[in-house]
């Protein structure tokens, strides 16, 4: 989906998780905490820098696990990401911009992303939008991506408390 600014597009994923917005929140400030549920199935990951205010800048290291990957957008199987908290609304809504570390013109750009935290009955709707995902991003692997995060982000504050 296009989203105004020429060829860039929109990418989104939700789901609900059976944990309150204040134990989700928290495994967004917490840097030992993000970096456990963060890389999406198949990655491992480190913190180099973490500043959770807004106006704080952060910068997070994965690696893809295949020793013959050749998927990164840093080095053959790494990606570098250095962001920028842009908004940070406890319990409800964490906004940040992402710039890839990359020599690759097609994964250059400043990404949005927006994550968003709804209280409904079964616990937290959790949101997540990303705004001007970079062309060399592929929409099949983002939203793979996107859910697997999801699906590591409710086992990782399921397992904390669950619903409360």
């Amino acid at each position: 989906m296009e989203n105004g600014t020429g060829n860039r597009r929109t990418d989104s994923a939700s789901r609900v998780i059976m944990a309150t917005p204040q134990t989700i929140y928290q495994a967004f400030v917490n840097p030992e905490a993000l970096i456990a549920w963060l890389p999406p199935k198949g990655m491992s990951g480190h913190i180099d820098m973490f500043e959770p205010q807004e106006g704080g800048t952060y910068k997070v290291t994965l690696t893809y696990e295949m020793e013959h990957a050749d998927l990164g957008k840093t080095s053959e199987n790494t990606d570098v990401a250095e962001g920028k908290f842009l908004e940070l609304v406890p319990y409800k809504r964490i906004v940040q911009s992402v710039n890839f570390n990359s020599t690759d013109p097609a994964f250059s750009g400043e990404m949005i992303q927006k994550w968003l935290l709804e209280t409904i009955p079964e616990g937290t709707k959790v949101t997540i939008v990303c705004e001007n995902v970079p062309e060399g991003i592929r929409k099949e692997d983002h939203d793979t991506g996107l859910r697997s995060t999801l699906e590591n982000l409710a086992a990782f504050t399921e397992g904390l408390n669950g619903k409360r």
